[in-house]
């Protein structure tokens, strides 16, 4: 063990006492601790800037520059966490798939993986795939200091939807029509995509990540059956391959009320919770031993400052009697958001939970 990290494995020590931490480990805190979805980026002028003329992909591999991105939030909003600037194919460009993000769009794959043929095609990651995802993660920590760094990755079936429509999907037809088609191909897709995404949080987590998230965007598509049968194996994987760094580990997808205690399942800490189920029913649902992560809707910050208040002490309401609470949005922040709506936001629930 080395000297920065903490009795628990690779966690560093200098953010191990954080408010974030301790509320993801279940443990009291000074106050509920606050970071947003989709907060490096979006909606601050700022990161507009810095990233103008640049490509999404091409601005991933910048290490200066995504330091400089991950950081912003963190500048202007005293948010208790940092969330590393990224995208969820970035693993899948590293190993070589034809891809790009497209403006207004979003990923788009050149040539869909629809038979068993085509899994030839997603090699392992290895660290030297994404040298520079170290890199600025080795910018980050230094210039961070007790603020925890949070890593992620898209969730196997996020990827594999992407994947196998060839792009973003309202129906995921084809992504249903493979998993109930041909299960023992979607079986391989998922377990071959599972290793991808955990070499990837490896790096992470080995760079100075203080704790990971895995998206499922898309997953909120499937019934708890399906995902239990055809879903969980594979997430299952990916959290148990990180699981001896002691790093918390959340889990998130959106529209998964009904999913909900089996994200909890496959493996995680913490759950995140999208604005459809409030927290003390989430709870409920997810059982006991994990601390929640959530929920305010994020048009909800758009209505004003007043409303915005209500709406939070709903949450905070809800989330009184929690094992641990990580105050966020139901999901990410949308473009047009007003940055200032998101630093009032911050004090507020500082503020009102300050024990």
């Amino acid at each position: 063990m080395s000297a920065n990290q903490s009795p628990v494995g690779m966690q560093p020590t200098a953010t191990y006492d954080s408010a974030f931490l301790k509320a993801c480990r279940r443990e009291p805190v000074p106050h509920t601790p606050v970071w947003f979805m989709r907060q490096a980026g979006r909606s601050l002028p700022e990161y507009l800037k810095v990233r103008e003329g640049i490509p999404m992909l091409e601005s991933c591999m910048r290490p200066e520059l995504v330091a400089e991105i991950t950081l912003q939030p963190v500048r202007r909003h005293r948010v208790d966490a940092a969330i590393y600037f990224s995208d969820i194919v970035v693993p899948l460009k590293a190993i070589g798939i034809d891809l790009d993000i497209k403006p207004g769009v979003g990923p788009v794959v050149a040539e869909p993986i629809r038979t068993r043929a085509d899994l030839v095609r997603l090699r392992d990651l290895t660290p030297e795939d994404v040298t520079y995802v170290t890199e600025a993660f080795g910018l980050l920590t230094r210039e961070l200091g007790a603020t925890p760094l949070i890593g992620f990755a898209g969730a196997p079936f996020t990827l594999a939807s992407y994947l196998v429509e060839g792009g973003p999907s309202r129906n995921h037809e084809h992504t249903k029509a493979l998993m109930y088609g041909d299960p023992q191909l979607w079986a391989d897709l998922l377990d071959r995509l599972a290793g991808i995404t955990a070499a990837f949080l490896k790096v992470q987590i080995e760079a100075g990540a203080s704790a990971v998230q895995l998206f499922d965007s898309w997953v909120g598509a499937l019934s708890p059956a399906d995902y239990r049968r055809s879903v969980l194996p594979a997430s299952r994987k990916v959290f148990e391959a990180v699981s001896g760094y002691g790093v918390p580990r959340i889990h998130f997808g959106v529209g998964t009320g009904e999913l909900l205690g089996l994200l909890g399942e496959a493996g995680a800490d913490v759950v995140g919770v999208d604005w459809r189920v409030p927290l003390d029913e989430a709870a409920r649902r997810v059982g006991p031993g994990k601390a929640l992560q959530g929920n305010l809707d994020p048009a909800v910050l758009f209505a004003g400052r007043e409303a915005v208040e209500t709406k939070t002490r709903e949450i905070l309401d809800a989330a009184a009697d929690l094992e641990g609470h990580v105050f966020n949005l139901g999901h990410g922040v949308l473009p047009t958001t007003d940055p200032d709506a998101l630093t009032r936001l911050v004090e507020y629930v500082h503020t009102r939970t300050a024990r």
